[in-house]
């Protein structure tokens, strides 16, 4: 057989399909690993009242806000709730990350994650599949699929449950919708995400997360939770909130601060630095 058919045979038979199945090689890059957490703009620990600064939050989201007593957080029921997913990767906690792949052709079909952020695992597809209808089931962490855009994992997010957009009572809405980057530069491993909610937010919510990646699994991977009786006495069914115009720390904040009481509210306008020119005639107009 001449030199160059034979060439051309072996070419042939490596790029076949094996089993009649075209193997599927995935772009990006690896994200497997461990992961801690780093000091960064969405961890504010437990934020105080009344802070919406920076939130583009409607009147409905605020009202919401106003009414909501940390008491609320006492009651069994709440005591061991987990966070949505919208919020989770805002608080602290160990990231592990994981892929799932066909044992026959090492098609990627998807990309674990376990937070230990109240025990939490999510899965994000990335075989394709469409996400559910609309009347699905809601849970904490939604239903993700992912796709690699060059070195970027991007994620779409949807079938969230209802939880909280910052931990002082500001909500998100179970029709939430959140699209992510994992993006992994070295050691480092950047969160993007990205909160659309037609309930509460008027416009795209933006937060980044920094993650390092650490040799050993470490401490604090569990977040066992047993509810207990913490407030004797208090009727059942009742849910400590304030009415409209008697949250008592309404203007705490913004007096701790020096800023103009309409300032900490919240609002898209919030988010941008020509709202320091508003707080100035605020402040000159003594509002």
């Amino acid at each position: 057989m001449p030199k160059h058919r034979f060439l051309l045979l072996v070419c042939a038979i490596v790029s076949a399909p094996v089993f009649g199945q075209t193997v599927r090689v995935e772009p990006g890059f690896d994200l497997t690993g461990t992961y801690v957490s780093t000091p960064n703009e969405e961890i504010t620990g437990n934020p105080l009242l009344v802070d919406y600064l920076g939130l583009p939050i409607n009147e409905a989201a605020r009202a919401w806000a106003l009414a909501w007593n940390p008491a609320r957080l006492d009651s069994p029921e709440h005591q061991c709730e987990a966070h949505a997913v919208t919020y989770l990767y805002g608080g602290p906690g160990n990231l592990r990350i994981w892929e799932e792949r066909d044992p026959q052709t090492q098609a990627l079909i998807a990309v674990h994650q376990y937070h230990s952020n109240y025990e939490q695992s999510r899965t994000i597809w990335m075989d394709g599949r469409p996400h559910p209808p609309e009347g699905a089931a809601h849970t904490w962490t939604g239903f993700s699929t992912g796709k690699w855009e060059g070195n970027t994992l991007t994620v779409y997010t949807t079938h969230i449950k209802k939880g909280d957009e910052r931990r002082n009572g500001v909500p998100s809405s179970d029709a939430a919708t959140m699209l992510e980057h994992f993006i992994r530069n070295g050691d480092y491993l950047i969160r993007v995400g990205i909160v659309t909610d037609p309930i509460y937010l008027t416009e795209p919510l933006v937060k980044t997360r920094v993650f390092v990646k650490t040799a050993q699994e470490g401490q604090n991977w569990l977040y066992p939770c047993e509810y207990v009786e913490e407030v004797s006495g208090r009727k059942r069914g009742a849910v400590p909130s304030y009415m409209p115009g008697e949250n008592p720390f309404l203007t705490e904040f913004a007096d701790q601060i020096h800023v103009p009481h309409e300032a900490v509210l919240g609002g898209a306008e919030t988010m941008y630095p020509d709202y320091q020119l508003k707080m100035k005639k605020l402040a000159s107009a003594g509002k």
